[in-house]
């Protein structure tokens, strides 16, 4: 949010630099972000002159071009070239001085030097006014009025408005200091705890009168709960025209474009008072009446900007008899606002439930300066003297009389809410014993009336405007705030509480996990839980055949609805980084996935790993070669033996995500599906390399490590042994049927089988392949000797001959 320093003190004078204003209302929860400076002409016309033609001759190697003499004030006269046609001797002129800068439409600069053009000397430049931004036209240099004195300053004679502009961070609860008026009343309670006492300046409507009663417009609202409060007026025999230079720049300096006098009076209203407004052209009323409802589902409605937008049933409108001509608390429609051509208008000032705006203008994608008020909550007591402000601002300065009396139509009137303060609360939360006659003075200047006092606390009434002002603890830190943060004393000694946890919090192990994937390469990523039905229709199985959950209110049909699955969301993250030449990625990221069941809504923990691309940088010494499956596999199997599971079953996944994929078990609970992703999958996202997923189901993990125990051996203080097999086996046979049998033969002594070399072809009978493996034995309570090793290796090649038909080559 914006705030001008020099409108700001239209309502509290103060003499402060911008700096230390700015501190203190960083002190006061206004957390100033930055300061600028802004000129109403770029510049300051620092540098620019009033000058005299003295002489005007013709430039002789140039038909366009004058050389001139001209004084500006300082010793013997300049001379310069000029190519404007209107440039004649005795003129008063402004001069660009050697040195000065100006600046283009755009904004960029450039410096006028001294030179020679077609070999005449020019020491500075005569300007016409775009040249100056003083106006648009170009047509010949700017002629000044004669009495002018060579040598004046032009930011003298042109009236340049310098200001600087605080930009302040508005936390979302602080509707009540959305205006210059707003943030004023903070910086008086401010400065009064600081023993400066200042009074508001409110603008006056003590003039405001009706004139005629030649035009009247009828309102009816037909919910008050959606409007509570609506307030109009009519003005006729107005002048639609460009505002005057102080509105203008009052509403640059905050970045608003300004339109024309009618709406700018709006606009400056509502950024001075914090209450919004708008005109309707009076004459496009149809049968002289205002009314306040919601339409049809489905009813067209073109607004301001063009688009036709369809409305919902409890979007509020603002109607005529036929049609309807704004969304209310939102934005304008087409065909009912100020032009060129309006003459006569209905104003409207209105208080809208907040709900409703913020739903409306979320559903239509829109964020405008009212909609940003209205979802927020204006004050409803400001409504009325907000638009005989509004109404005396534009009799100024686009004239007309007041046709009308002031419908206002509030029902309900809103009281203030009644708070009870206990001191002891504000002494516990704050941690220190804040005076009470100091406390009853920082609510006084909040305009917090204290309705009476007991030795317990006091009895409270917030006005209407601190719509975040509704309990104990709101008033508590309004009391800090203003007291000042910084005036809190430190305490002696730190308390602290103990948690008590136990090794299988979830946050733990993720970390422990977390730490073991970083360590081998991998990037953890945080993506969107918010995703695209369309992947819905990927998946195949189980999956698919949950209900989504659905956002009410999503911001794009991309982002509708919660993730059912883990893997769009990475394949998303995968094709970003591929589009901009990261290939080869390693990526893991804890998350949840959301289904529906029987009107039941259900989260599901994950740990997803992802390979794709390269499976290292290349090098000399170690070529790199693409990531596979049994890369994955490795990493898969890491985890869960860093998790302290060991020898789970496995079986070829089911869930169709991937055209190769296994399945890994532990008492019959799924722990994790991996494998290499489907193409048609891949393709959907552009992916043209192979990516390698793994899914771990997490809740069922933490569920299998909270019943498991930690068993703890010995360290083997003996020595192990390795023996070797080469097996000639039939093509079908696996590894893991190697594996099963050899722990079967011998459970004691056998403490890990290896298989460091598979070799299928030449020299071999058809369908047959070979299988080099290692088997590692060792004794815990002796060194084995060579008839053990012997035995046990009999033991082994005699049950692979028998039950895999397997050769000892």
């Amino acid at each position: 949010m914006k705030i001008s320093y020099n409108w700001l003190k239209q309502f509290i004078n103060i003499d402060w630099d911008s700096q230390k204003t700015g501190e203190l209302l960083t002190d006061l929860g206004l957390e100033v972000e930055g300061i600028d400076t802004y000129e109403s002409v770029k510049g300051g016309l620092e540098g620019i002159v009033v000058g005299h033609v003295l002489s005007c001759e013709k430039h002789q190697n140039a038909d366009r071009l004058k050389v001139t003499l001209v004084d500006i004030g300082e010793g013997d006269p300049i001379q310069i070239v000029c190519g404007a046609p209107n440039v004649a001797k005795g003129q008063k002129v402004l001069v660009a001085t050697v040195g000065s800068t100006l600046y283009t439409k755009e904004g960029e600069a450039w410096k006028i030097k001294k030179g020679k053009i077609r070999g005449e000397e020019s020491r500075g430049m005569i300007c016409a006014e775009d040249e100056l931004g003083l106006g648009d036209s170009h047509d010949g240099i700017m002629v000044l009025d004669e009495s002018l004195v060579p040598g004046t300053l032009a930011s003298e004679v042109f009236d340049i408005e310098k200001d600087e502009v605080f930009e302040i961070g508005l936390t979302p609860n602080r509707a009540d200091a959305m205006s210059h008026y707003g943030v004023a009343r903070d910086l008086k309670a401010g400065l009064k705890q600081k023993e400066i006492n200042k009074e508001l300046i409110t603008p006056a409507v003590s003039q405001f009168n009706v004139d005629n009663r030649s035009l009247k417009i009828d309102v009816d609202v037909e919910d008050s709960s959606l409007a509570p409060r609506y307030c109009g007026i009519t003005i006729n025999n107005l002048i639609v025209q460009p505002s005057p230079n102080w509105l203008k720049n009052r509403l640059k300096a905050i970045g608003l474009t300004p339109k024309n006098n009618v709406v700018d009076a709006t606009n400056y209203v509502l950024h001075e008072l914090g209450q919004p407004l708008h005109a309707f052209d009076a004459n496009k009323i149809k049968g002289g009446k205002i009314r306040v409802k919601t339409m049809p589902k489905g009813t067209k409605f073109t607004t301001l900007d063009g688009i036709e937008r369809e409305l919902h049933e409890d979007d509020l409108m603002i109607c005529d008899s036929e049609k309807p001509m704004c969304i209310a608390g939102v934005f304008g429609g087409l065909n009912s606002g100020v032009t060129e051509n309006t003459t006569s208008i209905f104003l409207e000032s209105a208080y809208f439930d907040p709900v409703s705006i913020r739903k409306s203008a979320k559903r239509h994608g829109l964020n405008t300066d009212a909609s940003f008020r209205f979802e927020r909550g204006i004050d409803i007591e400001n409504v009325e003297y907000a638009l005989k402000r509004a109404a005396l601002l534009i009799k100024e300065i686009a004239g007309g009389d007041i046709t009308s009396d002031i419908v206002d139509l509030y029902p309900h009137k809103q009281k203030d809410f009644e708070v009870f303060l206990a001191f002891e609360k504000i002494n516990k939360l704050i941690g220190q014993e804040i005076p009470k006659d100091t406390i009853k003075s920082i609510l006084v200047s909040l305009d917090i009336k204290v309705k009476n006092v007991t030795e317990a606390g006091m009895g409270l009434s917030v006005p209407s405007y601190r719509v975040d002002v509704q309990r104990q603890v709101d008033v508590i830190e309004e009391i800090l705030r203003v007291y000042g943060y910084n005036n809190i004393d430190f305490s002696q000694k730190l308390n602290a509480s103990i948690a008590s946890t136990t090794i299988y919090e979830d946050h733990k192990i993720q970390f422990t996990i977390g730490n073991l994937l970083a360590s081998k390469g991998f990037y953890e990523i945080m993506t969107n839980s918010l995703t695209s039905p369309e992947y819905n229709e990927l998946l195949e199985g189980s999956i698919k055949n949950t209900d989504s959950v659905s956002i009410l209110n999503p911001l794009s049909s991309d982002l509708s609805v919660l993730r059912k699955a883990s893997i769009f969301s990475t394949l998303e993250a995968v094709a970003h980084n591929i589009n901009r030449k990261r290939q080869n990625l390693k990526l893991f990221e804890f998350g949840k996935t959301y289904t529906q069941q029987n009107n039941e809504r259900l989260e599901h923990k994950y740990l997803s790993v992802l390979l794709t691309g390269e499976s290292g940088d290349n090098s000399w010494t170690a070529p790199t070669k693409p990531s596979d499956f049994f890369q994955l596999k490795s990493i898969v199997e890491t985890v869960l033996t860093r998790l302290g599971i060991n020898n789970p079953t496995s079986s070829p996944d089911e869930s169709q995500l991937f055209s190769e994929g296994l399945s890994l078990k532990s008492d019959q609970k799924e722990l994790v599906s991996f494998g290499m992703v489907k193409t048609s999958i891949l393709k959907h996202f552009d992916i043209k390399q192979n990516v390698f997923y793994a899914d771990f189901k997490w809740d069922t993990i933490l569920d299998i490590l909270k019943k498991s125990n930690i068993v703890f051996k010995e360290i083997s203080k003996y020595p192990e042994v390795k023996r070797d097999f080469a097996l000639l086996l039939d093509q079908d046979v696996t590894f893991k049927e190697l594996h099963e049998i050899g722990f079967k033969t011998e459970k004691k002594l056998l403490k890990n089988i290896n298989l460091f070399d598979v070799y299928q072809g030449k020299n071999l009978p058809e369908g047959k392949k070979s299988y080099a493996i290692t088997f590692t034995l060792q004794d815990s309570n002796g060194t084995l000797t060579d008839k053990q090793i012997d035995k046990i290796m009999s033991k082994l090649q005699h049950n692979y001959e028998r039950e895999l038909n397997a050769e000892l080559r």
